[in-house]
């Protein structure tokens, strides 16, 4: 018998960043005018965003589902 299956490291750290709210994000949505925001460079948790249509600055915060929340600075 042999084992036939793909064994890959990068699935345990996936994992691990998605189930401790670590997910890197390339985009949002402006909770204040509802506009789509790609960005250059992603983002993750903690981190300030500002709204290239209307200005508005924003706190990224990433909750234990890896869902991302904007808090207003």
């Amino acid at each position: 018998m042999s084992n036939d299956f793909q064994f890959d490291d990068d699935d345990f750290a996936k994992e691990a960043g998605a189930a401790n709210g670590s997910r890197v994000f390339k985009e949002f949505e402006c909770p204040g005018c509802d506009a789509h925001n790609p960005v250059d460079d992603t983002f993750t948790d903690g981190e300030e965003l500002r709204c290239n249509y209307c200005g508005c600055e924003y706190l990224a915060r990433v909750n234990s589902e890896g869902r991302l929340k904007l808090k207003a600075v």
